[in-house]
This record gives structure tokens, C-alpha cells and sequence, in this order.
């Protein structure tokens, strides 16, 4: 097996964007994670609904006529 052809590896420390760190090993010198197990809901048990650009809105306005003909066949 040759020699000197892998790379170096370390324990660095990684950050969240939520602000936590943690160590690691890794042969990168940093590295910068958008969510981890401090925040992440499935570790946390708070579910946290996003509505990007009123999506919900746009499809309850998209389907507010199926929805009220339902409901009169029900009711």
C-alpha cells in the first residue's frame, strides 16, 4: 500500500445554524451544518410548519368550491 496518499484526518468542531456545536472527525478543517440534533424536530418533538409564500392559502383558495359542494351533499 502506498504511502501519503490520504488525507489527513482530525476532530473538528461542527457548527449549526441554530448556534450548537459539536465534535467530529473529519479530514475537512470546518464545517457548517443548517440543522442538527438540538433543533431538529424529529429529536426535539416541536413540529415547526413553514408556510413559504402562503401555500396553504393558495390551496384552500383552490379547492374552497370542492370543499363547500362537499359539504352540502353531507350536510
Amino acid at each position: 500500500m502506498r504511502s501519503d496518499i490520504h488525507p489527513e484526518y482530525k476532530q473538528i468542531k461542527a457548527t449549526c445554524a441554530c448556534g450548537a456545536e459539536f465534535e467530529l472527525g473529519s479530514v475537512i478543517d470546518e464545517m457548517k451544518v443548517e440543522i442538527c440534533s438540538a433543533c431538529h424536530p424529529f429529536f426535539t418533538g416541536k413540529q415547526k410548519l413553514v408556510d413559504t409564500a402562503g401555500r396553504i392559502e393558495k390551496f384552500k383558495q383552490r379547492y374552497a368550491k370542492h370543499y363547500a359542494t362537499k359539504e352540502q351533499q353531507d350536510g
